[in-house]
């Protein structure tokens, strides 16, 4: 099961856990409050697995591929590990699925405050559109992770201040309504 906490604002080493003493964990249902949405599944069995492929159908992920971060395996592993790490947001939801290793999602709550969200094999999260967001490994340097898009991927990403697009203005709007 994912497990997340609100972060504290240490600026050491991005890869470690970064909880607030005493913790402040944040539930599956806060989560989905702000957009994001998780589920669990067989990374042992992607390739075959019909929940996985029930959830392509339903959800119109028609394209996907494999990435996998570790230093040995990712060119320019220290540019891109920079990259994830800046705030930004997408024009469209990003998904991931972990089918091996780890690593961190941060996500801005309603009140700007980072929630780190731990991810590991068999987690796959949606972000929705508009939100800000990071990610980083965790102290294990690896994941493999799947990417899945509906139609033609877009990596565009958009680093902090975007307020000004309308993906963004969606989502806060989204937020509003959620507090309602």
């Amino acid at each position: 099961m994912v497990e997340a906490w609100y972060m504290d604002e240490s600026q050491e080493d991005q890869r470690a856990p970064h909880r607030l003493r005493p913790n402040r964990p944040v539930s599956l249902e806060q989560l989905r409050r702000l957009g994001v949405t998780y589920r669990k599944l067989d990374a042992d069995n992607y390739e075959t697995d019909p929940c996985l492929k029930e959830i392509r159908r339903a959800e119109n992920y028609s394209w996907m591929d494999v990435i996998t971060i570790h230093k040995d395996k990712l060119p320019n592993y220290e540019e891109k590990i920079k990259t994830f790490y800046e705030e930004h947001l997408h024009l469209d939801d990003e998904i991931r699925y972990i089918l091996d290793g780890s690593g961190y999602f941060d996500v801005r709550d309603k009140d700007d405050k980072w929630i780190r969200i731990s991810m590991e094999k068999g987690d796959m999260i949606t972000l929705p559109a508009g939100i800000y967001h990071r990610f980083t490994l965790d102290e294990n340097n690896y994941v493999k992770a799947m990417r899945l898009f509906v139609g033609e991927p877009v990596w565009t990403a958009y680093n902090r201040p975007a307020d000004d697009f309308p993906a963004r203005k969606q989502y806060m709007k989204f937020l509003a309504e959620e507090a309602q």
